[in-house]
């Protein structure tokens, strides 16, 4: 696995690329695990992230691999056909899954790839700002929110 750490408004950020996807995205730089690289698809990425903090970006077009168990992808599918400066509620997402808001939670939680894969615009049970698995918590969640313009209650 091949990674590559740049700063973003929330502090560092480590994109990892495994076989032509990028399979993670971690809150810091990389303390182990792989080795520093510089890919085409990681700068790619790279310059969409920093085009998307810059608010020029409002959808990434990148190959993703999140990894987990059905279920895990199923979600990860649906997080990431929710639009830029919009959200949707872990019910919501559970419905059209045919599951449990809990379940969601779960696995929008075990995201592998946020931001590229936006967990950040599913909120609780009537627009209610819950956890986020990033650096910051639902303050970096919100930040997020705000970057995008969505509207927050």
């Amino acid at each position: 696995m091949v990674y590559r750490s740049l700063n973003s408004p929330f502090g560092p950020l480590t994109l990892f690329e495994e076989d032509g996807a990028i399979v993670v995205l971690e809150f810091g730089r990389a303390g182990g695990g792989g080795e520093a690289g510089d890919t085409p698809l990681l700068r790619r990425a790279a310059d969409q992230l920093n085009a998307y903090f810059d608010g020029t970006l409002h959808q990434f077009d990148l190959p993703l691999r999140p990894g987990g168990g059905p279920f895990q992808r199923r979600v990860c599918d649906a997080m990431a056909r929710i639009p830029y400066g919009r959200t949707r509620t872990y019910g919501d997402l559970a419905q059209e899954l045919c599951s449990s808001p809990r379940a969601v939670g779960g696995a929008c939680g075990r995201n592998p790839i946020p931001i590229l894969i936006p967990c950040h615009r599913v909120m609780g049970a009537n627009g209610r700002l819950t956890g986020f698995s990033g650096a910051g918590g639902v303050e970096t969640k919100q930040a997020l929110l705000r970057l995008e313009g969505a509207q927050l209650i």
